[in-house]
């Protein structure tokens, strides 16, 4: 149909104030930069898409997840929590979704937050037949620091972190130090990091505690190793996870889950702001990957953000409708 002059210039008019309204409806918007890496990197895509794609007029606070839950029920803000690993606040979270304070997004690792005990991909390669603990622990040899006639080691984390107690629990359930093993347990996040870094550079066997999402694991892949048996809740809550446990079994680690959580305010504002906010995710090799680029090329979280969304065109454009995406992509 053909509008004529003033005809156009109304259409313009109409798209102008359409576009005034969208940014208006969604207003200002904070947004929880959590103080892990894949969480830090999901903050700064959701700023970035927001203001090219919606209008908005965003905001980055700092987060962490006892403290951003207990804010956002009590204050209403942050509006987002971009990644929010639910465990240890499930009780909490289901309250405020019932009473409606607040609204659940994507759970935005699809594959869930991974923990277990690993082996470089290389030694899997190598040994086929390694697939459960079981196997790696008939193998002590391939899991010695060094080629001296030494105990294999099984590595775990620092002592202020709850994988320890879990690590140390398991080694004692599968009677890893009567099949030649060691604990080895890291001073600190960094020597950890290093030392698994290092054995992987140099192609040496590696054993112990780890997790996905990491920027190593989008480096080097490693083979998660099977304990045999089913995850055990009540064993898990009365035994694996507590210190000093006098009699631990073998147990699996359960998946962990984190979700987008999004303040009611924004929600009944920003109503195609929350489609997004539900339909936003990626798997862990995604942002694994991702983390290893920032890595490697010393990037902030926004460069990062920069990085995926430039890269990443197949990704994200499912995440939002036609018209958003062709407003952002001019602006990557």
């Amino acid at each position: 149909m053909w509008y004529g002059a003033t005809g156009a210039s109304a259409l313009l008019a109409y798209f102008a104030f359409a576009a005034s309204a969208q940014a208006s409806e969604c207003g200002r918007v904070s947004i929880a930069e959590m103080n892990w890496n894949s969480a830090a990197i999901a903050a700064q895509v959701d700023k970035l898409i927001l203001e090219a794609g919606y209008g908005c007029d965003v905001e980055i606070v700092e987060g962490d997840t006892i403290p951003t839950v207990k804010t956002m029920i009590n204050q209403g803000t942050p509006d987002i929590a971009p990644e929010l690993w639910v465990n240890s606040v499930n009780a909490e979270l289901n309250v405020a979704y019932a009473s409606g304070q607040l609204v659940q997004g994507a759970e935005i690792l699809a594959d869930g937050a991974v923990e277990g005990w690993w082996i470089p991909k290389y030694v899997a390669d190598e040994h086929p037949n390694l697939r459960t603990i079981a196997d790696a622990l008939a193998k002590p040899e391939l899991f010695a620091e060094s080629n001296e006639n030494r105990p294999g080691v099984i590595h775990s984390c620092p002592p202020d972190w709850s994988c320890n107690i879990t690590t140390e629990n398991l080694f004692r359930a599968t009677g890893a130090e009567g099949k030649g093993f060691a604990l080895k347990p890291a001073a600190s996040a960094e020597e950890f990091n290093a030392g698994l870094s290092k054995a992987l550079n140099e192609k040496r066997g590696w054993l112990g505690y780890y997790w996905a999402p990491t920027a190593i694991l989008g480096e080097h892949p490693m083979v998660k190793l099977s304990f045999g048996v089913p995850f055990d809740q009540l064993e898990w809550d009365e035994c694996t996870s507590r210190a000093g446990c006098a009699n631990p079994k073998i147990n699996s680690y359960p998946v962990s889950q984190a979700f987008t959580i999004i303040s009611k305010g924004l929600s009944d504002r920003a109503p195609d702001v929350a489609d997004y906010l539900r339909n936003r995710k990626w798997g862990n090799a995604t942002i694994s990957s991702l983390m290893a680029w920032q890595a490697e090329n010393n990037a902030s979280n926004r460069d990062a953000a920069l990085h995926f969304l430039r890269q990443n065109l197949d990704i994200w454009t499912r995440w939002v409708p036609v018209s958003v995406s062709d407003r952002i992509k001019p602006t990557l």
